[in-house]
């Protein structure tokens, strides 16, 4: 199969001219292994090696330091199985001043790692690949961060149309093993991925000791995926104590399975609701994990807006990584006591906001705007602009500053 571009790829390289240390996280499965081989062929020579082999695993496990001696560039894959190896490049690099010394990658993040978050502060830069954006499987380039910023309404040339025009995007997902597959074999990709995940990456990590309740963690919060992180609701659900539920989830985001959004929160008049929202990483795994087709999805309105908010927070996601904004871009959730809400609040450092909010509806109502107006009124001239993504055709104007626009408008505006 031909390989696609990753949007990634050009910050990565970037880093590599400029890091004596270029770390690329991401889950499993997301192409990372195949990025960083394209990589370390073309653009930065390096030699590759995987802790996914035994052999391997066990050499850089009992000796780190030689394993990482000698060689003038190297990249290491999978590198949270080792993580001693991150004490010996600390040394190497230490004497080393030379840029793009080691190229690493992790399917948990090795930033959360005790023995790794403190290994080699000012000497890495992190990058995460995500599995494939809408546009990187169209091969193009959105411009929807910097519209959005911009306060441009983006224009899509016929657009889908309906939660029909979208469930099959929506369950497909972006891991590269399940975009093309028919739709057999990528419930048997879901179902081997989870079952992979929890089985050894979970006891890998040590954190938590029994997988099966991460097993049912994980369901429950894919049934609840896009709705407030309530603990103590999950907890009361499966018998256990919320503390644990905590960890359990703690340990998810570390594998990248889950995304825990933040509340925003400014001084806007308002008590505000600050408990995280909870959402699963992949449209396509969370549709596997409830047991979703397309067929259900354009069916059940009340489903489908969980999973089509979840969808566009991780498009947005996957663009804000990969483009200018990667380190000057938060994500969060907006929700206070009156009953005021925006899905998605984007903040850049210089205080700038855009709002985006998610309607899975070709028709939405006016009070579909309320939370964006109401972020409009307070900040001012902070708020660049208020997008509600529909089901519909047409980009329209409904407010200074407010405009509706296509779902589509992620991956194909301008």
């Amino acid at each position: 199969m031909r390989l696609l571009p990753r949007h990634v790829r050009p910050n990565l390289v970037e880093a590599l001219a400029e890091a004596r240390v270029a770390c690329l996280l991401g889950p499993r499965q997301s192409g990372k292994s195949t990025l960083v081989q394209a990589v370390v062929a073309d653009e930065h020579r390096a030699r590759y090696v995987t802790l996914d082999d035994p052999a391997t695993l066990a050499q850089a496990r009992e000796d780190p330091t030689g394993f990482v001696a000698g060689t003038e560039h190297m990249a290491i894959d999978e590198i949270q199985r080792a993580p001693d190896l991150m004490l010996a490049i600390k040394v190497v690099v230490d004497n080393d001043q030379a840029r793009g010394r080691f190229l690493i990658t992790g399917s948990a993040n090795v930033i959360t790692h005790p023995k790794i978050a403190d290994a080699l502060p000012g000497r890495v830069d992190y990058l995460t690949l995500w599995p494939f954006s809408q546009a990187e499987l169209a091969e193009r380039r959105s411009t929807f961060l910097e519209a959005a910023f911009a306060g441009e309404t983006p224009q899509v040339e016929d657009p889908p149309v309906g939660r029909a025009g979208y469930a099959d995007l929506l369950v497909r997902g972006g891991f590269p093993e399940a975009v093309r597959a028919d739709p057999g074999r990528r419930r048997r990709f879901f179902s081997g991925y989870v079952d992979s995940i929890l089985g050894r990456e979970v006891d890998e990590l040590g954190s938590v000791r029994d997988s099966e309740a991460t097993a049912r963690i994980l369901r429950l919060a894919a049934a609840r995926s896009a709705a407030l992180a309530n603990m103590s609701s999950i907890g009361r659900e499966l018998g256990i104590d919320h503390k644990t539920v905590g960890n359990h989830l703690r340990v998810l985001q570390q594998l990248f399975l889950i995304v825990r959004l933040p509340a925003w929160h400014s001084n806007l008049g308002h008590r505000i609701v600050r408990t995280p929202k909870l959402h699963i990483a992949d449209s396509g795994l969370l549709c596997s994990l409830i047991g979703v087709d397309a067929e259900r999805l354009v069916a059940d309105g009340t489903l489908a807006g969980g999973v089509f908010e979840t969808f566009a927070l991780t498009e947005i996601m996957r663009q804000a990584g990969s483009s200018d904004f990667a380190h000057d871009l938060t994500l969060h959730h907006y929700r206070d006591q009156p009953g005021n809400e925006v899905d998605i609040v984007l903040e850049r450092r210089n205080g700038d906001v855009v709002g985006v909010e998610i309607k899975a509806s070709a028709s939405p109502r006016p009070r579909d705007t309320a939370g964006l107006k109401l972020l409009r009124d307070r900040l001012g001239d902070r708020f660049k602009q208020g997008l509600l993504l529909y089901l519909g055709r047409q980009s329209l104007p409904v407010g200074d500053r407010i405009a509706m626009a296509p779902l589509a408008s992620l991956w194909r505006g301008s």
